[in-house]
């Protein structure tokens, strides 16, 4: 392996167990918000004792996130400083303010929350509260528009002089229409998390036949929460398949396996991939598959009838613009030639640069800005090495959007029976679902993020910068050795979370949490 594969290796396991921790601290934050709401309003003592149980959970696990995500910003200067100097301000700029503004405000909030029940009234705990859960979601906006931006570069112009992206719009880098879809889809998603969470601890004391109210109480509030996030999540993630169509059409077709696309394109419901498949056969990739008639069509761009390109139609050229229409762009081989051209048109700025020539300087720059746009292509020497691993992504994006139906199918039948057949909550069967859609749930969340990242690969930045291309000058042991280094302490971290986790969710199992 490379310095590049255990760099993004590396990167890749940090960024899996951070996620491990970010959606439940987003989940949790508005439940526990919503129980202490309940509180302030009815007085009740029992929904704040609820509130501190669920509270204390979720104050160790934003413990665990905060420790994986500072770890997962300093490995861009460790192991991808050409990347970070490539991108400058515009990628550091959200994350200064995610630093400075919402993780200092949880910091700040999320002590009293903890500490303050007896030292503050209850007023201003409630609002703490409110504010930790703000904060989360802020710190949540400003990575995502960072990760946005790399999928999606926009509100920058490249300075050769500098070497480097420099921000012309803050607005269009942090309300591009990605950014917004991405934001609103991973915090909604987190609240399908939490809920699930919730749901699934309570089923456990069912099944002790402890704490019954408690589980019962929860349950309906966690089932809310869930259902109003799943269907905002499939809502948000329709409109982000609009925008991958429109932005980053490879990965549309590798999250589909699609080769050769047609109008009225079908969308693969359930499908077994051809392992032999390549790109000089005819084949369709597929062993087996039940297709949805017009499927993806619609999904893509609304259009039962539309253009949905496929691997081979995109290589070729052929796409889709912003109006939906059939268009012939640049081919592959073509790109790589542009980009290279692009380098050159780099390489002759800088030395006309130290040497004063400013005529050349002007010449090369005006090149260099015409070529920029296939900038990354220059990295590659054929077309294949631009598709991402089409397997993996397509196999993802089904266990994500099936994971996605069972859950949807949880909060409604939790539902049903809280309101309904309450006595179905002895049911031990029901119990069982909502205790193994714990693992389903984060099953599904990390399937989403290896959609969203392999499907972009070998992107680091869009078009603009390869993996290959932005990793720091060290060696790939050294890199290998942090790898195995990292392995560890994570594997502790989550055993110690967990073993905390499961001792206090015992604990309240052996007593009453409303007494």
């Amino acid at each position: 392996m490379s310095m590049v594969d255990w760099s993004r290796g590396q990167f890749a396991l940090t960024a899996i167990v951070h996620w491990l921790f970010v959606p439940l601290t987003i989940g949790l934050s508005l439940i526990v918000g919503i129980m202490e709401t309940i509180y302030y309003r009815t007085r009740q003592e029992k929904w704040k004792k609820l509130t501190k149980f669920w509270m204390t959970l979720f104050g160790i696990n934003f413990a665990c996130g905060v420790a994986t995500g500072i770890i997962l910003e300093f490995e861009f200067g460790t192991n991808w400083s050409n990347y970070s100097w490539f991108v400058g301000d515009i990628f550091g700029a959200p994350l200064a303010i995610e630093g400075i503004l919402a993780f200092f405000m949880e910091s700040t909030f999320i002590a009293v929350m903890f500490f303050g029940w007896k030292k503050v009234s209850p007023a201003f705990h409630l609002a703490s509260t409110w504010l930790t859960a703000l904060g989360v979601v802020l710190s949540a906006l400003w990575i995502l528009v960072a990760n946005a931006w790399m999928q999606y570069p926009a509100g920058m112009e490249f300075d050769p002089s500098q070497m480097r992206n420099v921000m012309v719009s803050f607005t269009d880098v942090a309300l591009s229409p990605v950014a917004v879809n991405k934001f609103f889809h991973t915090v909604l998603s987190g609240w399908v998390l939490g809920a699930t969470f919730v749901i699934g601890v309570s089923c456990w004391f069912l099944l002790r036949k402890t704490n019954i109210e408690a589980a019962k109480m929860s349950i309906k509030i966690a089932s809310w929460v869930g259902l109003a996030g799943i269907v905002l999540t499939m809502w948000t993630g329709d409109g982000s398949a609009v925008e991958v169509a429109r932005c980053q059409p490879m990965k549309l077709a590798a999250m589909e396996a699609l080769y050769n696309g047609e109008k009225g394109q079908s969308l693969v419901a359930f499908g077994i991939l051809d392992p032999q498949k390549s790109l000089e056969d005819d084949s369709d990739g597929m062993l087996m598959s039940i297709d949805i008639p017009c499927g993806l069509s619609i999904l893509a761009n609304h259009d039962a009838n539309s253009f949905v390109p496929g691997i081979n139609d995109i290589m070729a050229g052929i796409s889709v613009n912003a109006d939906g229409d059939t268009v012939n762009t640049v081919s592959y081989a073509d790109r790589i030639l542009l980009g290279k051209q692009s380098h050159e048109a780099l390489r002759q700025f800088s030395e006309a640069e130290k040497a004063g020539d400013t005529a050349t300087m002007e010449l090369a720059r005006l090149k260099l800005k015409e070529t920029f746009p296939y900038f990354g292509y220059g990295y590659f020497d054929e077309p294949s090495q631009a598709i991402p691993p089409v397997a993996l992504t397509f196999y993802s994006f089904r266990v994500m959007v099936m994971g996605g139906g069972w859950l949807l199918l949880l909060f409604v039948v939790m539902l049903f029976v809280a309101y309904r057949r309450e006595k179905a909550f002895e049911w031990k069967w029901l119990a069982w679902a909502g205790l193994i859609s714990i693992p389903i749930v984060w099953i599904v969340s990390e399937s989403g993020w290896v959609v969203a990242e392999m499907g972009r690969q070998p992107w680091v930045i869009q078009d603009l910068m390869p993996t290959r291309a932005a990793v720091s000058a060290v060696s790939s042991g050294s890199v290998q050795t942090t790898f195995w280094i990292f392995t560890v302490i994570f594997t502790v971290l989550l055993v110690t979370e967990i073993s905390i986790m499961v001792h206090e969710i015992a604990k309240a199992s052996k007593n009453d949490i409303l007494k």
